[in-house]
């Protein structure tokens, strides 16, 4: 027998507007995030620096932002204003974020390649240390506008949606800095820099202005309970150090969480680690050799799965929404599985267009992680303040993000060396046999397993739709009392 279906209740649910405006800052969030990769291939083009301190001066700031972010949650879910917790930060850190994107590529034109390495190097800490201060905020900030189980999987969903438009823009970025107008790919990136920090700030500004924390009023209360359950209330630089270390032990542990951390890491570096293997498979398989066919059908199919993107985020919300969040996840993953297993058959030479189709179906992975994930991240905060009297949505915001990236960071160091395992040798015309084959192996096999391994994740996840009423439930009775 299933548990009964809630209805949202009218009190608990958020105008289009309100979820549209906060979906804009997933806009911002991912511009930034696929514009730097994208604009940093003009210190190559446009500079000829070497590729290896390209990696470089994308790896070592990156290393520093993954450091941050839990340090900017906790921050964030300390701060005591008149003006909240979060907005303070989303208004203020988008400006400082954006003068500083627009700084970081402003370096003199005819600076030597040692200055503009520091001058980049030193900029970028100083760029994602700004990034951080308002998106970690801006995360924590989705899980806590609504108290219901299923207008927090629409909020999720409006953002992923808006969110999603930046990557059709990224792909034109290359086009936009070589335009004539510009006079040269430098220049082209410095105007593309100052465009992109507009659209970040005002996004931003948006969220800062016109959305509200629901817990703002009532965080005097909570802190009195936590303060009093420890017996003691922390004081002094050691004891908020101290409790830092704490918050961050207590959430990294808390089991439910633990779950979707590994799920995400699962789902997006069980693709990331094999997600070179596919273009050389078009390459070298699907084209026999042919590298601008292969381009060719790669460019249609990112566009192609792209658009389906939106399309799966709308349906994945809908199954949130009516199958409950656990089944949707289960049952999308599993339509990825088959897209991820669909490569191995449908990469033909027979018939290469074909291996448009996969990309399709690989979609509904993505389409439901940030959707549903983060949904039930928003219900782990409640869990978690029924047990510890604690709000601490900026911590497990930032944890979350954290894995991710610490795990992308190694599935990207790991894919050189699992393919040259494969034996791929970039000088030759034509790769071998059993190389091709251990390729094609690895780009089905490696996500699909991993995706499955999620899903079974996923079905041991204890805060179902009852259990999460049941928690709001006592949570309201205890806020009352």
């Amino acid at each position: 027998m299933h548990a009964p279906h809630h209805t949202t209740a009218p009190g608990d649910k958020l105008s289009v507007f309100q979820k549209f405006i906060y979906g804009l800052g997933g806009l911002a969030n991912n511009m930034l995030g696929t514009a730097t990769g994208s604009l940093m291939i003009a210190l190559n083009l446009g500079l000829g620096m070497d590729p290896a301190k390209i990696g470089l001066l994308g790896a070592i700031p990156r290393i520093f932002d993954a450091i941050i972010d839990p340090v900017m949650g906790y921050i964030s879910d300390h701060t005591r204003t008149r003006w909240g917790r979060r907005r303070p930060y989303i208004f203020f850190g988008s400006i400082f974020s954006g003068i500083a994107y627009t700084l970081l590529w402003a370096f003199p034109a005819n600076a030597s390649m040692t200055f503009v390495f520091w001058y980049f190097l030193l900029g970028s800490i100083v760029f994602y240390a700004a990034y951080t201060v308002w998106v970690a905020p801006w995360v924590a900030l989705g899980y806590e506008l609504t108290p219901d189980y299923h207008e927090r999987t629409r909020v999720m969903g409006y953002s992923t949606f808006i969110g999603q438009t930046a990557f059709l823009l990224t792909p034109w970025f290359l086009w936009f800095m070589q335009l004539k107008t510009f006079g040269n790919i430098m220049r082209g990136a410095t105007w593309l820099a100052f465009s992109i920090s507009l659209v970040v700030l005002v996004c931003c500004m948006l969220c800062a202005v016109f959305l509200r924390e629901r817990f703002a009023a009532g965080m005097e209360k909570l802190d009195q309970q936590a303060a009093q359950l420890a017996h003691k209330k922390p004081a002094g630089l050691t004891a908020v150090v101290s409790d830092f270390f704490k918050g961050f032990w207590i959430s990294l542990k808390f089991r439910p969480f633990l779950k979707l951390s590994a799920t995400a890491f699962l789902v997006f570096n069980g693709y990331m680690l094999v997600a070179s293997f596919t273009l050389y498979v078009w390459i070298y398989y699907v084209c026999g050799g042919d590298k601008e066919l292969g381009g060719r059908i790669a460019g249609v199919a990112g566009s192609v799965s792209g658009i389906a993107g939106f399309i799966v985020v709308i349906v994945v919300t809908k199954l949130g929404t009516s199958l409950g969040k656990r089944r949707a996840f289960i049952t999308c993953t599993l339509v990825a599985v088959v897209g991820y297993i669909s490569k191995f058959f449908l990469f033909t030479p027979a018939n290469p267009w074909l291996s448009v189709i996969p990309g399709v179906l690989i979609a509904f992975g993505f389409g439901s992680m940030f959707p549903l994930v983060g949904s039930m991240i928003a219900d782990v905060c409640d869990y978690d303040e029924l047990q510890t009297h604690e709000r601490r949505e900026g911590m497990y915001g930032a944890i979350f993000w954290w894995v991710i990236k610490v795990g992308m960071a190694a599935a990207l160091a790991l894919s050189g060396v699992l393919l040259n395992f494969t034996g791929f040798d970039v000088a030759l015309p034509t790769q071998s046999g059993g190389t091709i084959l251990f390729m094609r192996l690895l780009d089905a096999g490696v996500p699909a397993a991993a995706s499955l391994l999620a899903i079974w994740l996923i079905s041991t996840f204890e805060i179902t739709e009852e259990k999460a009423y049941e928690v709001r439930a006592e949570l309201e009775r205890r806020r009352k009392a």
